[in-house]
């Protein structure tokens, strides 16, 4: 049976990049759920990363449709690791602060899974001490955090926010799955 990763897709330009690491995971046996906030829509489509994933995308916290189970509960403990790229300022702020108001923060909060959180913004979005305190409080609280990388943003300019490669994403999911099955 395959290990299932829950990835995350919160609202900023670099969630295109979640499609290709999608099919990357797909690729590698994976069993890939995608959670997708309000503002990731914006950016990639749900039919786009279901076909990706070949399974539903997880949108809404409550779906009358698919509410037999408690979904957020089922979906968190059926996760080996949960994966969230890009994660927006704005979800690390909610998540460091206990806030759970979408199904994406919901299932964060219940899951035992280790959780990554992939960040990406502008350089001063990132560097902004209350993102940094919060990216502290985080790694405090046992959450992994892979660091931006520096490079060419959305905005126009150059500096530290940038996320990474699907293929360092990729590397990192494998090399995390390796250590939970030793």
């Amino acid at each position: 049976m395959p290990k299932t990763i829950l990835l995350g897709i919160s609202g900023g330009i670099a969630a295109y990049k979640c499609c290709e690491l999608t099919r990357m995971l797909v690729a590698d046996g994976l069993d890939v759920h995608v959670l997708l906030t309000q503002a990731a829509e914006q950016f990639v489509t749900p039919l786009t990363l279901q076909t990706l994933s070949g399974n539903p995308v997880h949108r809404a916290l409550f779906n009358l449709t698919d509410e037999q189970k408690i979904s957020h509960i089922a979906l968190a403990a059926r996760a080996a690791l949960v994966l969230v790229a890009p994660a927006t300022a704005n979800l690390l702020a909610k998540v460091a602060h206990g806030l759970c108001d979408d199904l994406l923060t919901t299932v964060i909060c219940a899951t035992r899974a280790p959780v990554l959180f992939a960040p990406a913004m502008n350089t001063q979005m990132w560097e902004n001490p209350i993102t940094q305190a919060n990216v502290e409080r985080l790694r405090t609280h046992g959450y992994t955090i892979i660091p931006p990388e520096h490079g060419d943003l959305a905005c126009g300019t150059c500096g530290e926010g940038r996320l990474p490669e699907p293929e360092t994403l990729r590397t990192i999911v494998q090399q995390q799955l390796r250590t939970l099955t030793k």
